[in-house]
């Protein structure tokens, strides 16, 4: 094999000083491999002492680079011909900086691969990477609420259903409600009783943005209502459809709502609220849920997939999961992953949409639903009375033209009779008419 130097290749002849410097730069950039037993110019010359140059290696990871990086970099014996060559596989560090720990977070300590060299940091760039590498833990605890008249009474009821026993005297400080400063913090304004955030879940016509028909507000009081109230809505909106033409009778769900609602906390809890807050929409054939903030810093795409935890927001997880509505075990992603596939999540860095699909069939007959439910309601406008049992048939009729009375029989629950002389009825109001054949033909709703 014929080894270069690249921006992801580093050739070493033997270990060095220098090598803690390669290892760390490549930590602090998006990884690469360094081979010992190599010289610049790619000539192969082997490792001769094995077992002391890995106890070298080891030694350089441990002591020599913080914060501790020994689970980024992995060791591996490459044989070329009759002499062997060590490749350290080095990932993309999870924290946000690494330093040569004898100069800590200098421009001496700090660097990052640029080309085939490394490149020393600059204080600015050094200073923000170090707040970006705690903001997503520490940043929801330490800024100020906007709200003023901040109360827990919702929090605590919450905590008090599930056995917890409140100190008044330590609440605040139990919950970190309060950043160092004394002042309520963002946490605080989310599980306040009233807040000014809202929670958005809008209803597009259609498949695109172009036509609202409706726009929900859950927001402004405890982020603990708003997600009760979202996942009631979910509820409610997953149209249920049954066969009952086989047994035991099969029940088809126009989206998965476990699934949904594993998308729909991780949005609440791991939302960076810095940019805005999540959003819900639905659509003609989809649910969409938006969160911002991209993945947290030092998470990857393949340990997200995974199911691999890093909350950008860890308090607010810690209160969901004391209440039992989320748990620590990293399930989450997996179980959606597990019905819907990888590809229903847009990642992006800044923010995150997720789209679930409908299922066709329900998501069709949905639609029909819908439309029969406004024809009931014109024909009514237009001055002609039905009853309820003709609404029924109506409306089924709409869905279903090809119904016979039997299958409107069994449908609308009523007796055969009754069916016949409902058809008979329609037809006499002009709002019912027989297209083609007895047998073959399908019925036309007439709506005046």
């Amino acid at each position: 094999m014929k080894y270069f130097e690249t921006e992801k290749v580093e050739l070493k002849e033997k270990v060095t000083d220098s090598l803690v410097k390669d290892i760390e730069a490549f930590l602090n950039s998006d990884g690469g491999s360094v081979y010992i037993g190599v010289k610049d110019d790619g000539t192969v010359i082997g490792v001769p002492k094995i077992d002391e140059t890995l106890r070298e290696i080891s030694d350089i990871i441990t002591d020599k680079i913080e914060p501790n990086a020994i689970d980024c970099v992995r060791p591996e014996v490459v044989y070329e011909g009759q002499v062997i060559v060590i490749k350290l596989n080095i990932s993309k560090g999870s924290s946000g900086i690494y330093c040569i720990r004898k100069f800590g977070l200098s421009s001496n300590g700090c660097h990052i691969r640029v080309g085939t060299t490394c490149k020393s940091l600059s204080s600015e760039m050094i200073n923000v990477r170090y707040q970006r590498n705690f903001m997503d833990s520490d940043l929801m605890i330490k800024r100020p609420a906007y709200f003023g008249n901040i109360t827990f009474r919702t929090l605590k009821i919450f905590l008090s259903e599930k056995g917890y026993h409140l100190d008044e005297n330590f609440f605040e400080q139990n919950f970190k409600l309060r950043n160092l400063e004394g002042q309520y913090n963002q946490l605080a304004e989310l599980l306040s009783d009233k807040n000014t955030v809202p929670f958005i879940v809008v209803r597009f016509r259609g498949k695109d943005k172009s036509s609202i028909s409706e726009r929900m507000d859950y927001g402004n009081n405890s982020i603990l209502l708003a997600y009760d109230k979202i996942r009631n809505r979910l509820e409610a909106e997953n149209t249920c459809v049954v066969d009952t033409t086989v047994r035991p009778r099969v029940e088809r769900r126009l989206f998965d709502l476990d699934a949904v609602n594993e998308v729909v906390m991780n949005a609440l809890i791991h939302n960076d609220y810095r940019i805005t807050e999540p959003l819900i929409a639905f659509y003609d054939d989809r649910l969409e849920i938006t969160s911002h903030g991209g993945l947290p810093v030092g998470l990857t795409r393949e340990e997200f997939f995974m199911g691999i935890s890093k909350p950008r927001n860890s308090s607010l997880m810690e209160i969901f999961a004391k209440l039992g509505i989320t748990e620590h075990t990293g399930h989450g992603i997996p179980s959606v992953i597990s019905k819907y596939g990888k590809g229903v999540f847009d990642i992006h860095d800044s923010f995150i949409n997720v789209v679930i699909p409908y299922d066709k069939e329900v998501a069709s007959l949905s639609g029909a639903l819908n439309g029969a439910l406004k024809s009931s309601q014109q024909i009514e406008a237009s001055g002609v009375s039905i009853t309820q049992q003709e609404r029924s048939v109506v409306n089924q009729l709409i869905v279903n033209p090809t119904s016979t009375t039997k299958e409107l029989e069994k449908e609308c629950s009523i007796s055969y009779r009754t069916v016949q002389r409902i058809i008979s009825t329609l037809k006499e109001k002009g709002l019912l008419e027989r297209e083609g054949s007895k047998k073959n033909g399908t019925w036309k709703v007439r709506i005046k």
